[in-house]
């Protein structure tokens, strides 16, 4: 960028510095800039009044965190964008997730914000009120312009194609009868929740690998390993998505005896999720060894499992647990991924003993053709996806509803959500006798490992904490729609990145 007004923060440091010495008063504005509109021209303007010289910190693309497909502009052009504006004296990049240590640095006297931003308990990620308390820490104030306000995601989803007019139609609908604040207030009210996981522990690996072409001799295909990469998958993920939520989750799962992976395991548990281990003899912890190119696009997958494991003692031992313990569970939620953890005599326990179960049965190359979701005789709620629920009613051209309907009467479910990729997600309440259809809300997708488990993590907790299907199945499809855009399971899904795009999307 060669505009002389857009500078780093170590230049603008030392220029801002200067500029007090001079006696000039500082004004610091900082936000995303995604649309300019008249909005931002006057807040921007009456901030300038403020004092003699005005800085804009821009927050940078990776720190966005409006969800997926935002910012729509790169951090150049919203740099370019406001350095053409005359009221702006400097603009730099904030390469940091909020504003205090730009503000330290920098020093303003004021820090200006607008009047959307007065009621601090209205912020979701709690940044105004340590803003404010950076700015009076270096001696200045906060300062609130009062001119016409716009909001530049409900211009984008409006008018920028930033979705399809189906999910337009949807959102506006939603919105008539359940607002951003009613929906977080919602999911914040599942904090006091006690809940159990349980299920297969999965260490997923990446190899990352460049194609080299075919081999010179035969038909295999040649790569070369760049790089590799780990994580908690499996039940570890669902109970790290639960951890921000709500308030104690349980851990149960089983590690192999051998290649057990326990400390890695231990390391990426929430702060608030206790495990509860169980040893498997002759057999390793459950992995999965991925090779994917550039693009994430996934050429070969190795199962490293015993594909049977003989439970024995440690079977024996989880019934036990599960016997003694569920009861005090609000909710139970399992991810039976069919990889040998989660026996028949687990599955009775869990139907008999669990007060609200919420459970996810899953297809994958070592269980095909004989994991379906009719193994579990009763279910609150139930959350597959479209071929696996066909499989498990042998029903293949039948209307998703009729299908969902089927299996729904055989395991006694109230809830069954089905889960339908780029074709979003179906909830039937079949309590209330309706059916809820949501479109899938990204806009993008980088990796789509995992979007079940969130899914299966927001909707089955919602559910369970009395929250109604409606909420239910947009706060599990928020949530997947953030965890199509993290690699893997590199990280959960967090309350502030939900929250902030529930109130983008409902804007």
């Amino acid at each position: 960028m060669s505009n002389a007004k857009i500078l780093s923060l170590d230049e603008l440091e030392n220029k801002s510095a200067a500029l007090r010495s001079e006696g000039k008063r500082i004004v610091l504005c900082h936000g995303t800039f995604d649309l300019m509109h008249a909005g931002h021209i006057r807040h921007l303007q009456r901030a300038r009044l403020e004092g003699d010289v005005l800085i804009v910190t821009l927050t940078a693309d990776a720190h966005v965190g409006k969800g997926p497909g935002r910012p729509v502009f790169r951090e150049d052009l919203r740099a370019e964008t406001l350095a053409a504006l005359a009221c702006v004296d400097y603009v730099v990049i904030n390469r940091e997730p909020a504003a205090m240590s730009a503000i330290a640095r920098l020093r303003p006297h004021v820090y200006a914000k607008g009047s959307d931003y007065r009621n601090a308990a209205d912020d979701v990620t709690g940044n105004i009120a340590r803003e404010q308390e950076a700015t009076e820490a270096c001696g200045g104030r906060i300062f609130y312009t009062e001119e016409i306000t716009f909001s530049s995601s409900s211009l984008l989803n409006e008018h920028f194609g930033v979705f399809p007019p189906a999910t337009r139609d949807y959102l506006r609908a939603f919105a008539q009868t359940c607002g951003s604040q009613d929906v977080i207030n919602a999911v914040k009210g599942l904090a006091s929740l006690k809940v159990a996981v349980v299920g297969d522990a999965i260490i997923d690996q990446y190899c990352y690998v460049k194609v080299l072409g075919q081999v010179g001799k035969g038909n295999a295909l040649a790569v070369k390993l760049e790089s590799e990469e780990q994580f908690a998958g499996g039940a570890i993920a669902v109970a790290n998505h639960l951890g921000g939520f709500a308030g104690h989750v349980t851990l149960v799962t089983g590690l192999g005896s051998t290649a057990t992976h326990e400390n890695f395991i231990r390391s990426k548990l929430g702060p608030n999720v206790v495990p509860e281990f169980f040893y498997i003899d002759n057999a390793p912890t459950v992995t999965k060894r991925r090779f994917v190119d550039s693009d994430l696009s996934k050429l070969f997958e190795v199962y490293l499992f015993n594909e049977e494991p003989l439970l024995g003692k440690t079977e024996d031992a989880v019934c036990k647990w599960l016997e003694a313990r569920l009861g005090a569970f609000d909710v139970v939620i399992v991810p039976d991924y069919g990889n040998g953890f989660i026996s028949k005599p687990m599955v009775d326990v869990l139907c008999e003993k669990a007060r609200f179960l919420a459970v996810s049965t899953q297809l994958n190359s070592g269980n095909r053709g004989h994991h379906v979701v009719t193994r579990y005789p009763r279910i609150d709620f139930a959350s597959i996806n479209e071929p696996e629920l066909r499989l498990a009613a042998h029903m293949r051209a039948d209307p998703i509803e009729s299908v969902a309907e089927t299996i729904g009467r055989r395991i006694r479910s109230g809830y069954i959500a089905v889960t339908r990729g780029t074709e979003g997600v179906l909830l039937k309440d079949r309590r209330r006798g309706v059916d809820h259809h949501v479109p899938a809300l990204s806009t993008r997708v980088i990796d789509r490992v995992g979007a079940g488990d969130a899914f299966l993590a927001l909707a089955g907790l919602s559910l369970g904490g009395g929250q109604s299907a409606q909420i239910a199945a947009f706060a599990g499809s928020v949530a997947a729609a953030l965890d199509v855009q993290i690699v893997c399971n590199r990280e959960p899904v967090d309350p502030v990145g939900l929250f902030k795009y529930i109130t983008t999307l409902l804007k």
